[in-house]
């Protein structure tokens, strides 16, 4: 869906694999939002209780720093396999947004804000 090579390929592996077991019924959007959603939140429940200070230093420790990366890990796999089913390109989307948040909020001097989102 999308044009950069590297983000193709992923989403290719990522489709292969669900394939491979017979998963596409259960990748619709809605399975796949929920299940984004909840990756976020374990991904949110590492740092739930740390300080701005520890959260900064979360990635020191070998054993929090592999529970970050495999959190990560599973929030892109399920928002590239999201954009792959509803035909988004995520880097292009990404890139509207920050044109359009670029117009929203100006450097200052530079012109009145814009209300859009």
């Amino acid at each position: 869906m999308t044009e950069h090579p590297d983000l193709a390929r992923l989403q290719s592996r990522l489709a292969e694999f669900a394939a491979a077991r017979n998963w596409q019924p259960y990748h619709t959007p809605k399975n796949l939002v929920a299940a984004l959603s909840v990756e976020a939140s374990e991904l949110v429940e590492i740092f739930q209780w740390l300080t701005p200070e520890e959260s900064a230093r979360v990635m020191d420790d070998p054993g929090t720093a592999h529970r970050v990366t495999d959190e990560v890990a599973d929030v892109l796999a399920y928002l590239l396999q999201f954009c792959e089913v509803l035909g988004v390109d995520p880097l292009a989307a990404l890139a509207a947004k920050i044109d359009r948040n670029e117009r929203r909020f100006p450097l200052p001097g530079r012109g009145d804000q814009q209300a859009e989102s």
